[in-house]
């Protein structure tokens, strides 16, 4: 067992984590913030002579093209990463997120070059896509390889706190930037600030990794000769199966729970309820920052209890904490941001997904058995939710309430399977962690 699995966290390890998580976050508020600029974006660079639906449904696909981009690049760096190096990738990762960033923030409209412009954005858009699918799995093994196997919940639920940060930062920076400029502002070039900042948070992200240091586990692998002897996808698809439908479905948890409760919900609050703009986003802000503590908590909890009963005891809270929250604004309006903040943090649940994924596959492809899984299913079911939520909106205003319960309620099936037939394999995992 490598001398890392033992013991409590020390100081390295504290300073691994909080530049990965650090840089997790930058990373996540680059492919982010575009989505907050849509509208804008839609108008600088496609004809102005089209229509202003088709406009919008352009830019969201090049919007979507990132999350379509996220399989290839994930799988192609797993698969160096598992053959090369964690580090290398978990560096890569970073820089290929940077210079599209940066460059989308210098690129010119579609007045200066025609149909050029909207082509090189999604080329721009896909590589940004192609980088988080790489940093997304990355970052979980590197840590989960780091830290004491006593710790790998809390370092796994940080990780995933970091991202979520990288959401806040991004909704915090484009609230700033509409306050500073107005509409017009942004229009004239003020959309470009949060594009160059994106680019240079990417390159003090790449410089502070530079102080990482390759996995103890992925060393000994190398020590041992002991990598992948074959394909490592093929490996993970021919050999585990069972283990890549249940990292799947939870990333369908993960995906779909953060999709709907922290990036849906706000307009379904000012459709559904009449609540205005501002207000459901000071209510949205304050549930990210809840679900940021969620996902250390749910870790910690992986840590302390197991993932099965963190799973199912989250689920439930989960299941509870939605339902009263997404009827709570028609009979108590008051009760908005206590109700927002409970369900941000119920939706921490997802803290204890990437402890179960670096637990179900062994080292040497453990990489590419979690980029696979989360990649694939995260650009299926990240897609479908908001398809799926819309159509049920058409039957009933509590379709996102009935979503989210529908997803416990998998989530606690989901903890009850790993009770019963996967928990013989954390000690197995364990000597790899």
């Amino acid at each position: 067992m490598p001398p890392q699995s033992l013991g409590r966290l020390n100081r390295r390890d504290y300073k691994t984590l909080t530049l990965a998580a650090l840089g997790g976050a930058l990373e996540f508020y680059d492919f982010i913030i575009f989505v907050f600029f849509a509208s804008v974006i839609g108008d600088l660079f496609f004809p102005p002579d089209i229509p202003d639906w088709l406009r919008q449904l352009q830019t969201f696909a090049i919007f979507a093209a990132g999350y379509l981009a996220r399989p290839l690049g994930g799988i192609v760096m797993a698969h160096f990463g598992d053959s090369r190096g964690r580090k290398k990738m978990f560096s890569l990762s970073i820089l290929l997120m940077a210079l599209p960033t940066l460059a989308m923030g210098l690129l010119p409209t579609y007045a200066t070059l025609g149909i050029t412009a909207p082509i090189l954005l999604l080329l721009l858009r896909m590589l940004q896509g192609a980088a988080v699918g790489g940093e997304v799995p990355g970052a979980w093994v590197f840590v989960a390889e780091h830290v004491p196997q006593t710790r790998t919940g809390f370092a796994c639920g940080m990780l995933t706190a970091g991202l979520t940060a990288g959401i806040l930062v991004g909704s915090v920076v484009a609230t700033l930037i509409n306050r500073a400029f107005g509409i017009e502002g942004i229009v004239a070039g003020g959309w470009r600030i949060p594009f160059l900042l994106g680019g240079f948070f990417g390159f003090v992200a790449l410089y502070l990794r530079r102080w990482l240091h390759e996995t103890p586990v992925f060393k000994e692998l190398e020590a041992r000769k002991a990598l992948a002897a074959e394909l490592p996808l093929k490996a993970v698809v021919m050999n585990y199966k069972k283990e890549v439908a249940v990292c799947m479905l939870l990333t369908w948890l993960l995906s779909a729970g953060v999709v709907v409760v922290i990036l849906m919900t706000p307009t379904w609050l000012q459709k559904s309820y009449g609540i205005a703009a501002a207000e459901a986003l000071q209510a949205n802000s304050l549930a990210t920052l809840t679900l940021i503590a969620g996902c250390i908590s749910a870790g910690l909890a992986a840590d302390r209890f197991g993932a099965s009963k963190t799973l199912i005891f989250g689920s439930l809270l989960l299941a509870a904490c939605s339902w009263i929250f997404y009827q709570a604004p028609a009979a108590y309006p008051e009760w908005l941001f206590a109700c927002y903040a409970l369900v941000g943090y119920s939706v921490g649940v997802v803290g204890a997904v990437p402890y179960v994924m670096v637990r179900a596959f062994p080292a040497e492809v453990r990489f590419t058995g979690i980029s696979f899984s989360y990649n694939v299913a995260y650009a299926f079911f990240g897609g479908l939710t908001p398809i799926l939520v819309t159509l049920m909106m058409s039957i009933t205003p509590l379709a996102p309430a009935y979503y989210v319960l529908a997803l416990s309620a998998m989530g606690l099936l989901l903890g009850v399977y790993l009770s019963r037939d996967l928990s013989y394999r954390d000690a197995v995992v364990h000597a790899d962690l």
